[in-house]
């Protein structure tokens, strides 16, 4: 019987797509098109594309590691053995974690703003935390069922958010003329950034958002069929179908929408974009889809981030609960994300997701290049390629963060400086107390 039983709770590759491409397709596509309109003007449909290629490079460390030590704390194992049990991988691994809880409070709070759109309450200072922290705890509920209810309804809602984005997105091109695809090749029509390429740059960071979800796969090890084939196959698989259909609605957005009309309704301009072609039936739908992915994202970030938190506790890197043996991982994160559901509008969130995570991606491809690599068989140079990209494209966004919203970019300091000084007290206490 025992024997068994891992087989049992294991994910399969379509499940394991299914959970990648849950917390991947939701507030990535459905809220962050204004914000990258913001900063990338007309180029958004390039921003996305160009986020795909700076995450592809930065797949290659993470799959490389996983496919070799799968765990169900894929990035802080790998943090661990860059650098040792030490401050910088429990801080970095923890700048990991928080930006997966601000991406699960940007889920919220994109559930909050389209279920309201119907009704002219998108912008409630009331309902719109309200009901974000409705739809985290919801979300909660349904993973202490277990790992077989998330993975069913991670396969059922990614197809259903799969077929209603392409279907969103074909009408959109349609309505807006087959010609609109060519759009995507020139610059004919296309507003550029205001602030050129620094502008472009900052915008593709927060493209990486819709993205980095690929880093949650990492944690499946311990759950996953054949994890060292298939978290390198559900990985590009979950990022070239996210590819494939930002493209495809960010196109049919822009062909719409005019730049100005998408920034301002930018934390629902899917459902805005819907309007002019499709009428009150299109937004509904839109809507309906919406719901549907940032809800399905919920459940599949709050299962993978809780396997995160779990390694990170078992390594003595974060505190547990008081009394709670059972699913106390799980409490912990689903009220965090309802602490900054409640706490910060969407641009805020965005921005400071962003850049935590690309703090501890940096970290992580130095750490494969100078530790690791002969240890898993990595080729350096991709690392290195990716290490570039994110500098580029962080530098740009805290450039242009620094010019336009200056509040964000010092609380960001605050909130990495309070986790490195947690840390390094933990790491000193473990110190002292004798084995």
């Amino acid at each position: 019987m025992a024997a068994t039983e891992p087989t049992k709770k294991s994910l399969s590759l379509t499940g394991s797509v299914a959970l990648g491409t849950g917390v991947m397709i939701g507030a990535g596509i459905f809220a962050l098109v204004g914000q990258v309109a913001q900063l990338a003007g007309g180029w958004v449909p390039w921003a996305f594309f160009a986020g795909a290629v700076v995450v592809a490079f930065s797949s290659y460390s993470y799959i490389r590691y996983s496919a070799v030590n799968p765990s169900s704390g894929g990035v802080a194992m790998l943090l661990k053995a860059a650098y040792g049990p030490g401050v910088a991988a429990g801080s970095f691994s923890l700048f990991m974690y928080v930006s997966m809880i601000l991406a699960e409070s940007l889920l919220g709070r994109t559930f909050a703003t389209y279920l309201l759109r119907p009704f002219g309450m998108q912008g409630s200072p009331f309902w719109v935390p309200v009901l974000a922290v409705a739809a985290v705890a919801a979300a909660a509920l349904v993973n202490l069922v277990g790992n077989r209810w998330v993975e069913g309804s991670a396969t059922i809602t990614a197809a259903i958010k799969i077929a209603g984005i392409a279907l969103l997105a074909v009408a959109g091109i349609v309505a807006a003329g087959l010609p609109s695809l060519g759009r995507l090749f020139t610059t004919e029509g296309r507003n550029p950034p205001e602030q050129g390429w620094v502008g472009f740059l900052a915008g593709v960071t927060l493209c990486i958002l819709a993205y980095k979800g690929f880093t949650t796969i990492t944690n499946q090890g311990s759950d996953l069929r054949n994890p060292e084939r298939n978290i390198g196959r559900s990985i590009m698989l979950a990022i070239g179908l996210c590819t494939v259909l930002y493209l495809l609605i960010t196109v049919a957005v822009t062909g719409s929408l005019s730049v100005p009309k998408i920034m301002q309704a930018r934390d629902y301009a899917l459902a805005e974009a819907a309007d002019p072609a499709f009428g009150s039936w299109g937004v509904t739908l839109t809507v309906v889809i919406a719901v549907v992915a940032t809800l399905s994202g919920l459940i599949a970030s709050l299962f993978s981030v809780s396997k995160l938190y779990d390694m990170l506790r078992d390594m003595g890197q974060a505190p547990g609960l008081p009394g709670h043996q059972k699913h106390q991982s799980l409490y912990i994160t689903a009220g965090l994300a309802m602490v900054l559901a409640s706490s910060f509008d969407l641009s805020r969130i965005a921005s400071l997701g962003a850049i935590l995570y690309l703090a501890m991606d940096i970290a992580v491809h130095a750490g494969v290049i100078f530790r690791l690599a002969s240890d898993i068989r990595a080729i350096t140079w991709i690392p290195w390629m990716a290490i570039i990209l994110d500098l580029a494209v962080l530098l740009a966004f805290i450039v242009a963060k620094v010019q336009t919203d200056l509040l964000t970019v010092l609380i960001t300091v605050i909130v990495a400086a309070a986790i490195t000084g947690a840390q390094w007290l933990m790491v000193r206490r473990r110190l002292a107390v004798p084995e």
